[in-house]
């Protein structure tokens, strides 16, 4: 699991695209968990679903043979932790998880100053590299620094990462696919 976190208009969902992309066309199962601060709306309003969730229903499950979602209405309960919403998702080679700054989790900053936000990194121990249009600014206390520009080195360096952290879980992975991912 990896965390990408940085200010909204950083980049992240753009450089989450492009990964998710190579790695499935690698052949990889990657999951994504995306932490929104907004009321988020899923269903048209007068769909059944939505009729349904409205009039009380807890959870309502939509299938069909193209894609399954679980709608929860929390109804004032607290938000479930980042934990909670992993145990729902099925296996997956890689989950990367977007948002959830405060979670201590291994994260990849997108920082682009052009945007007048404070970096996250210099004030975050987790975050254990940075992909920003700038140059490096030198000492990043054992962090990687990687461009914006080259997505496919972001590839390479996160393909390293996977490899020399055996908690991983698919770091163990038979086949070579963790050796041939960004190569």
């Amino acid at each position: 699991m990896l965390g990408v976190v940085g200010w909204s208009g950083s980049g992240k969902t753009t450089l989450l695209e492009h990964l998710i992309g190579r790695l499935a066309g690698q052949g990889l199962r990657v999951n994504i968990v995306k932490h929104s601060h907004h009321d988020i709306e899923l269903e048209a309003p007068r769909k059944d679903s939505a009729r349904l969730r409205m009039a009380g229903a807890a959870e309502v499950m939509i299938a069909s043979p193209y894609r399954v979602a679980i709608l929860r209405e929390l109804r004032g309960a607290a938000e479930p932790s980042l934990a909670e919403h992993l145990a729902r998702l099925a296996p997956a080679d890689l989950t990367l998880v977007e948002g959830y700054k405060w979670e201590r989790i291994p994260k990849l900053e997108v920082f682009r100053p052009v945007l007048g936000k404070p970096a996250l990194y210099p004030d975050d121990a987790d975050i254990i590299a940075v992909v920003s249009d700038l140059p490096s600014p030198g000492a990043l206390a054992g962090r990687a620094w990687l461009d914006l520009n080259d997505p496919d080195r972001v590839l390479a360096w996160l393909a390293g990462w996977m490899r020399s952290n055996p908690q991983v879980p698919f770091a163990a992975a038979d086949n070579g696919r963790v050796a041939s991912i960004g190569e």
